[in-house]
């Protein structure tokens, strides 16, 4: 008969790995599923089954399955990166998040300067049509006219430059 009938369930991937029977008391059966045998196996590169089976024991029910999880992470990273493991991911991340708020306070300071310079030539250009208003000019062709001397330029000097751009009345 096969290591398992149908009325047992299969051993879990740590029992599968160290071959030995799965017991239904077996600490690492609910966080070691058959379907995940390549989780226990860096776990237990790493820190070992009998380290892992110890932690597991020390620590309460309910925080079991965060534990594994982070022993699961750390050995992944300690795989890739042996000197570091985990907290030389956490550094180059750290250092993406400092790196991503200088950048975005500049970008900030660049709008605020942005928005204080259309505030600023704004303000400056409604003065300037107030002041021009109140003195009796009009802006032509972004350029002033002023009625007052051109009349007088017209009528004293022979030309009538009413209706141009030119701001000094034809000189």
């Amino acid at each position: 008969m096969s290591s398992t009938s149908k009325y047992s369930t299969p051993p879990c991937a740590a029992c599968k790995f160290l071959r030995r029977k799965c017991l239904p008391s077996c600490v690492f059966a609910p966080y070691f599923p058959p379907e995940e045998p390549i989780k226990f196996t860096t776990v237990h590169k790493v820190f070992g089954a009998s380290n892992v089976s110890k932690l597991l024991n020390e620590i309460q029910p309910h925080q079991r399955e965060d534990a594994v999880n982070s022993l699961a992470y750390e050995a992944e990273a300690r795989l890739k990166d042996p000197v570091y493991g985990c907290v030389g991911a956490i550094s180059v991340l750290q250092r993406q998040v400092l790196r991503l708020q200088k950048e975005l306070d500049a970008t900030n300071a660049d709008l605020m300067r942005y928005a204080n310079y259309e505030k600023v030539n704004n303000n400056n250009n409604n003065q300037e049509r107030n002041h021009n208003f109140q003195y009796g000019r009009r802006m032509v062709n972004s350029g002033y006219y002023n009625y007052s001397s051109a009349w007088n330029n017209g009528i004293s000097g022979g030309h009538n430059n009413i209706g141009t751009d030119n701001c000094d009345g034809g000189r």
